[in-house]
């Protein structure tokens, strides 16, 4: 979408065409909306604008939940923008140091800003593309004390607000079909440009989960958070946003609700012990802010194998920071033998998990040749104790 494009799309017919075209999903139903659209005299151009903006609105909900039907977006914007529940968690951190005017820098669509202005504080949202900042215009528009300006992050004032939030862009400019830059020198602002910030305001600033741990400062509290078990962002809060005596958080978001693991460093692996009768897999922010050693003390746990993100115990948990499985039995990772073992057993449903094993589970699981089995089982392919291993498990409700 250009600028051009979403003047057409801001104008009352073009809203009014908007709120009443349906959501879209699949490309048959799309083309009768767009010929029923065209046969009602609609220009060519809003039309496109107009289908472009149902289909975001609904792949959006996944993020934003029913405040996807009054926003607006842009493809790369959406693709970036952090999920309202997460956002939710950042403007409570801002809330609870009592920092009240905030700056929302590399703001995209708006998503944080949203979040920030709903709990009832100032926010000053700045971005360098034109189209972006004034999608976020729209969308911060239900809030009178939030604000969009059109500039760039590394130039802005801090000395105006009292927090600062970072979301540098990690993606080529553009709207859509971005490339992601892998050099933090390449990011805006820059990597360092946002740890100089840091120096002098208290700063929150959003990072992809998989970011070399050397990048980051030891005067940080590293928060990695996921997501219905998908690991979204690593946060980095500073100063009176980072809480006392913690620089490891992993939080988990899902139907159990909020749940956070926290520790003041990486904490130790326990030693690798025999399998015991029951397997949990961590979750991915709890691997990622190495605190999986704090998770096996929790549950009378140790590491399944050395290096292998796998805890057995031989207690029954539920956890929210882990999948847990009773074990049935092991075998040598050999897929001739599994394949038998699962006819036999009647088993017609496979899950493979891996971990420190070099296969490709689609491919492995057409090698079982499942024959429609009522069964279900879930299959770990990992080492134990130096040896290929391939672990038959179900899973704990």
């Amino acid at each position: 979408m250009d600028a051009a494009d979403l003047a057409q799309l801001l104008t009352p017919d073009g809203m009014a065409l908007l709120d009443r075209t349906p959501s879209v999903s699949d490309d048959g139903e799309i083309v009768r909306v767009v010929s029923r659209l065209r046969a009602e005299g609609h220009d060519p151009g809003l039309v496109a604008a107009v289908l472009t903006q149902a289909k975001l609105r609904q792949k959006a909900r996944g993020k934003f939940g029913d405040f996807a039907s009054r926003m607006l977006f842009t493809e790369s914007g959406l693709e970036q923008a952090t999920r309202l529940s997460v956002a939710a968690q950042h403007a409570g951190r801002f809330a609870a140091a009592g920092l009240r005017r905030v700056a929302d820098l590399g703001c995209g669509i708006g998503g944080d800003a949203m979040a920030m202005a709903a709990l009832d504080l100032d926010v000053t949202a700045v971005d360098r593309d034109e189209v972006t900042a004034a999608v976020a215009t729209y969308n911060l528009s239900p809030w009178s004390d939030a604000r969009v300006e059109l500039g760039d992050a590394a130039s802005f004032d801090l000395s105006r607000v009292d927090g600062v939030w970072m979301d540098p862009a990690r993606r080529t400019a553009g709207h859509a079909n971005t490339r992601r830059l892998v050099d933090p020198d390449d990011w805006s602002p820059s990597l360092d440009t946002v740890f100089a910030a840091a120096t002098t305001t208290p700063t929150g600033v959003k990072l992809g989960p998989g970011i070399d741990r050397d990048l980051v400062p030891d005067t940080a509290e590293a928060q990695w958070t996921s997501v219905d078990r998908e690991v979204v962002e690593l946060a980095l809060w500073f100063g009176p946003l980072a809480r006392p005596g913690i620089r490891r958080a992993a939080t988990v978001i899902g139907p159990h609700g909020i749940a956070e693991l926290t520790a003041a460093d990486d904490s130790e692996d326990e030693p690798a012990g025999p399998i015991g009768e029951y397997l949990y897999e961590p979750d991915g922010a709890v691997i990622r802010a190495r605190l999986i050693g704090d998770l096996a003390r929790s549950i009378d746990g140790h590491m399944l194998s050395d290096g292998i993100a796998y805890v057995t115990s031989s207690r029954a948990v539920t956890t929210p920071f882990a999948q847990g499985f009773r074990v049935l039995d092991t075998m040598p990772l050999d897929v001739k033998q599994l394949a038998a073992r699962l006819a036999a057993d009647g088993i017609g449903t496979v899950e493979i998990k891996k971990r420190g094993v070099d296969v490709d589970p689609t491919q492995f699981r057409k090698r079982l040749r499942l024959r429609g089995g009522s069964g279900r089982v879930t299959l770990v392919l990992t080492r134990l104790e130096g040896r290929h291993t391939a672990i038959l498990c179900e899973r704990l409700t």
